[in-house]
């Protein structure tokens, strides 16, 4: 562990991870920018750094840019990163409701808390996990997000029944490109751009970046233009003391299912914001301005991506797409990750565990610095303020592929989501079906092949059993839950009463 130290505490390491959160700062509060593309810009100035401060660049950097994502959701309504938008409704809400320091104070302190509890997790329990982590085929893939997109449908504002068809458009979006197990072209209609499917970035930036532009451009002024951003972390600790079961368990949430290689934090923070609703006592108010599931849900955003190093760094397989830069980092400085990592040379598994803990305490001083720079954004004359928003919108569409293709599919999908909020319904399902389809219908067809057509394959082994009764029970509750079974249930017990 002193190796390990000293291996951290110098001053090129400590100097790359301040001035990597700087940049993470930066680009996570920045709408229509993104985590994963603030750790792949990084990647180029990687190869003229040592190993370690190489590897700390983006941890902190993402670390960072994730936590940073809340602010813009808590100001503008437009989430940061996909899992932002699990409770962006709350979170805007709070600064509607005059509290946008406590909205953005709740994601610093939360995240922090998380990205600690994960740091734990993975210092003492990564073999472990590990393990548990590489005994999920893809049944358990498949029930697994299938309960993470019934969770969007949950959560959803407008009613069941339209949080089921907003995530049906999503799915549908997920279909065009290449079919995985033929590999040929479904609903591109000709076009060659379509190949490829539709990123879920761009859409993620046109349905709620572009669309909340849309929303708010028919004059006037916001009213949360006149409301000042206070001492974030002025009454964080009492809330987070209230709701510190469910602090708790967000970060064990994240932690488990960051956990799984290719889940990520995204899938993390939706279950857990659906969970926070379901078990409250108040779930009426989830998307008005309600802590309780922000709590939940920002503790588990670190926590999953600490946790996500573990099948990473034990058996170099990604938990998500920044583990996935990470460990082509690790390889092109010649630390091979995998067991070996743990034996051969534990001072720089160690080292990355300590670069954890300094990037999450770094969150309070540079999240405070964010969220007093943030009461600026009010003084920028509203047209200012929409063209710098579009002109990021923009860029970020522009940048997945550098091809004009991806800021059509922002315009278009944008355009699509101010008609469907007009009409109540509700986006969040729509991206987060667009982010698991290719999961879904890999893990599905994978299966089947598997279980050579029959269903009861899905339910053989333990685990997989266990999501999928978790997964259909949730269906029946929610089919329950609509107005038109509820109606037609009364009717029935009128005429046989």
């Amino acid at each position: 562990m002193k190796l390990a130290a000293g291996l951290v505490f110098n001053v090129e390491t400590l100097t790359v991870i301040v001035v990597a959160s700087a940049f993470g700062l930066f680009v996570g509060a920045m709408p229509g920018l993104t985590a994963t593309m603030a750790a792949a810009l990084l990647v180029p100035i990687t190869f003229y750094m040592d190993p370690i401060p190489a590897v700390a660049a983006i941890i902190a950097c993402t670390a960072m840019a994730i936590t940073a994502g809340d602010i813009p959701g808590a100001l503008l309504r437009i989430p940061g990163t996909p899992a932002s938008a699990a409770y962006v409704d709350d979170a805007h809400g709070l600064t509607r409701h005059g509290k946008a320091g406590l909205a953005i104070g709740i994601g610093i302190c939360g995240a922090a808390i998380g990205g600690l509890f994960g740091f734990a997790v993975l210092m003492f329990a990564a073999p472990m996990l590990a393990r548990f982590a590489l005994n999920f085929s893809s049944f358990e893939y498949f029930w697994l997000s299938l309960l993470g997109l019934s969770c969007a449908v949950i959560v959803s504002r407008g009613g069941i029944a339209k949080g089921i068809l907003s995530l049906l458009l999503g799915l549908f979006i997920a279909q065009i490109g290449l079919d995985p197990l033929m590999g040929q072209p479904r609903f591109t209609f000709g076009f060659s751009e379509l190949v490829g499917g539709i990123s879920f970035i761009p859409a993620m930036i046109g349905m709620f970046a572009l669309a909340e532009i849309l929303r708010n451009g028919r004059g006037g002024v916001r009213a949360e233009r006149q409301v000042p951003v206070a001492n974030p972390f002025a009454g964080v600790g009492q809330t987070l003391n209230r709701y510190r079961m469910n602090l708790l368990r967000g970060a064990a949430t994240g932690s488990v299912i960051g956990a799984l290689p290719g889940v990520g934090g995204d899938l993390a923070a939706w279950i857990s914001y659906s969970v926070a609703k379901r078990t409250s006592k108040t779930p009426e108010k989830f998307g008005t301005g309600h802590p309780e599931g922000l709590v939940e849900a920002s503790a588990t955003n670190n926590a999953a991506l600490s946790s996500s190093w573990i099948p990473a760094m034990v058996f170099g397989i990604p938990g998500d797409a920044v583990t996935a830069i990470a460990i082509g980092v690790l390889f092109m400085k010649g630390m091979e990750p995998g067991p070996q990592l743990l034996t051969a040379n534990p001072h720089n598994f160690y080292a990355v565990l300590l670069v954890f803990v300094i990037a999450n305490l770094l969150l309070l001083p540079f999240g405070y610095l964010a969220a007093k720079a943030a009461r600026h954004i009010f003084k920028v004359p509203k047209s200012y303020l929409d063209a710098a928003i579009l002109l990021f919108c923009i860029v970020g569409s522009y940048s997945i592929n550098n091809t004009m293709f991806g800021v059509l599919v922002m315009l278009v999908l944008g355009v699509l989501a101010y008609i469907l909020q007009s009409r109540d319904f509700a986006i969040a399902p729509i991206i987060l079906g667009i982010v698991l389809g290719p999961l879904v219908e890999q893990s599905f067809t994978t299966s089947m092949t598997i279980a050579r057509g029959e269903i009861v394959g899905f339910f053989e082994r333990p685990i997989a059993a266990t999501l999928g009764v978790v997964t259909i029970l949730t269906w029946i509750v929610m089919i329950a839950r609509t107005t038109d079974v509820k109606r037609l249930l009364r009717k029935r017990k009128a005429n046989s009463g």
